[in-house]
């Protein structure tokens, strides 16, 4: 009998001797888990329908945990076994994330495509063409012109496209050219074609008909906004973020002053004051655009943003950096534009990143002065009487172009990191 015992006591023992029986049992109990959460997500059958209604619920866990922990031994000469243990099946609880993970997945992806793609409209021009129980992108194919474009009128639209293709083309242009001549691209950038591309889309010059701002709207706007804030805050940040360190009492108060002013304020009340007090404190007769006053606006608060990310890399370079470079004989200029910035912003890669996405996607804020970029322009879409109940698919939209967007500028951001990356 005790014999009997110490031969059942080694079979329980997770080990190599026994692998092939572990492998089987538990591969087995994982399979009725999968088993059970299919049949009962899609075929609404419960195969442990005989249990207690909250422990029947929880048997597709209950066996999956068996069976990961079955197949849970060290070292065991199957490479994929292992790899599977030292990636999702570690211990009980990381065992239970991956269930839980699976599961998931399981119940919830298959009704999410039958909503997207299976059940859903793509062909037709009207409501009434929507005759699914899926998504009505007939929706969005309708609206598609007003989202990039807003109200801008659609014999000027050209304007914004060639606008937008000087950008993307001097953008490209500066990863081609040598080096010497991306500094000129990038004052163009800064200084030019900001000038240019106001002009080209505005119009009023040239022969150009005029188009009020208040035209302005959807994807392009979204961009224009995103675009000149970017390019103007991170310089203005940097210049901040040198002041709030000087030396000299009144810049560093000064610059202190105003960082803290900006952050401690929601970018929603500045862009109000922007549009509703700001003018009121201009002399009589003098008018500024309300869109100059948001980008001023949004710029000024990111700003206050970027100097504290670049202020961190500052004070995180060596004493002797700065020491070094004053060896040399160089002035507080010439020191950090050639050796501390350089090194400082490297640091703050990932700070400057996280910045320009808030920066994106706090675009849709400007709609309190009237301005309706892309998610103001599925607001308005929305409430048009043929489409109502049409917001679920507006905002979806919305919400996957604003994902691309900040996927792609992350993903810029991580692939530069490592480029500058000079720790081996």
């Amino acid at each position: 009998g005790d014999k009997g015992k110490i031969m059942n006591l080694s079979i329980l023992k997770l080990d190599k001797k026994n692998l092939n029986t572990f492998i089987a049992a538990g591969s087995a109990l994982i399979f009725i888990g999968f088993i059970d959460i299919i049949l009962s997500s899609f075929f609404s059958t419960n195969i442990t329908a005989f249990l207690p209604d909250k422990l029947s619920y929880l048997t597709p866990l209950l066996f999956g945990l068996c069976g990961l922990y079955l197949i849970r031994i060290e070292f065991s000469g199957n490479k994929l076994l292992d790899k599977i243990n030292i990636n999702f099946n570690s211990s009980n609880f990381n065992a239970l994330l991956t269930l839980l993970v699976i599961f998931a997945l399981i119940k919830y992806i298959p009704p999410l495509l039958n909503w997207f793609v299976f059940d859903a409209n793509f062909a037709g021009n009207t409501k009434e063409d929507c005759t699914g129980g899926g998504a009505c992108w007939v929706f969005i194919k309708v609206w598609l012109n007003r989202f990039v474009y807003g109200l801008y009128p659609d014999t000027e639209q050209w304007r914004i496209n060639t606008a937008f293709l000087i950008l993307f083309f001097l953008v490209g242009a500066s990863f081609f050219l040598p080096q010497k001549y991306k500094k000129y691209i990038i004052i163009f950038l800064l200084f030019v074609y900001p000038i240019i591309g106001l002009k080209l889309i505005s119009g009023g010059d040239f022969g150009l008909k005029y188009v009020e701002t208040g035209a302005w709207g959807g994807l392009s706007l979204t961009f224009i906004v995103s675009a000149f804030a970017l390019i103007l805050c991170f310089p203005i940040g940097t210049i901040l973020a040198l002041g709030r360190r000087s030396n000299l009492p009144a810049i560093r108060y000064t610059s202190i002053g105003f960082i803290e002013l900006w952050r401690g304020v929601p970018l929603i009340t500045v862009l109000f004051m922007s549009a509703v007090m700001f003018p009121m404190f201009l002399p009589d007769g003098t008018y500024v655009d309300k869109l100059i006053r948001v980008l001023i606006a949004i710029t000024l608060f990111e700003a206050a943003y970027m100097a504290e990310v670049v202020r961190g890399g500052l004070q995180a370079l060596p004493k002797g950096q700065y020491e070094a470079a004053k060896s040399l004989g160089m002035g507080y200029w010439k020191m950090h534009f050639l050796i501390i910035l350089p090194q400082a912003l490297k640091l703050v890669i990932p700070g400057i990143a996280n910045t320009f996405l808030a920066l994106v996607k706090d675009t849709p804020l400007i709609f309190v002065v009237g301005l309706l970029e892309l998610a103001g322009m599925v607001n308005l879409a929305k409430t048009n009487p043929k489409w109502l109940g049409m917001a679920m698919e507006g905002y979806v939209f919305a919400g996957l172009v604003f994902w691309v967007i900040c996927y792609v500028m992350s993903r810029y951001s991580q692939n530069l990191e490592k480029k500058l990356k000079t720790e081996r």
